[in-house]
């Protein structure tokens, strides 16, 4: 064998050897949260991960580690069905915004944590992965005033994703509205059912408030650790 072949041999090793490590790596990772053996792990990564971006993979890794370790817990508690890790491992792996991704990691370990009191929805995989980092923004203002009175009263839309309010803190002043590209963020959110938008006599849509929702304080809480109002 030539110098450069067995060269070329070295590096292929090498290669395959670092490919190895690296699906052992996050197959541990992946089956610390579905209660699963090493093997399931490593396959669900080969199966449906591996061709994942590795710094977004690793990104991901260490902040849930991070959000754990801020919130006193060694490890997950309980685990997620499989029909849902998967779809929400492949989505948190792929998310290029770092805020996004932080959310992924909050889901997570809240959805394997029984101190949260939270169950993994597969409705919540589905918003997730359907927001901008604008929309997670706005859902946060509007969850931020109590939910009880937001039901009853409504939120003023004119000054988002800078500030909500309570509609009846205005005074029944001319509400503003919002502009373009917030209105286009109320109308994905109210498509995916985490608030409502009243409407006219004749059925159109008018953004200048808001109500919650059931599904959109659950999902919000849900990506939320204890302690933190900001998703």
């Amino acid at each position: 064998m030539s110098d450069e072949s067995a060269k070329a041999v070295q590096e292929i090793a090498k290669t395959a050897g670092k490919a190895i490590d690296a699906g052992e790596k996050f197959g541990g990772f992946i089956s610390r949260f579905i209660s699963g053996s090493l093997e399931q792990g490593v396959g669900i990564f080969e199966d449906k991960l591996k061709y994942m971006r590795w710094e977004r993979l690793q990104r991901l890794m260490r902040r849930a580690e991070e959000f754990m370790s801020n919130q006193g817990l060694e490890a997950p508690s309980k685990p997620i069905p499989l029909k849902l890790a998967v779809p929400l491992f492949q989505a948190a792996f792929i998310e290029d915004d770092d805020s996004l991704q932080d959310m992924w990691a909050r889901l997570l370990i809240n959805s394997t944590s029984i101190e949260s009191g939270i169950d993994l929805n597969r409705a919540y995989i589905d918003i997730l992965e359907r927001l901008t980092p604008l929309e997670a923004r706005i859902l946060e203002r509007i969850y931020s005033l109590p939910f009880n009175e937001t039901q009853r009263k409504r939120v003023v839309t004119g000054q988002l994703p800078d500030t909500a309010v309570i509609e009846a803190s205005l005074e029944n002043k001319y509400l503003e509205q919002p502009r373009d590209e917030v209105k286009l963020v109320l109308a994905n959110l109210a498509r995916l059912g985490c608030i409502s938008l009243p409407t006219s006599w004749g059925g159109g849509e008018i953004f200048t408030s808001a109500n919650p929702t059931i599904i959109g304080k659950s999902f919000v809480e849900a990506c939320t650790l204890k302690g933190k109002r900001e998703i």
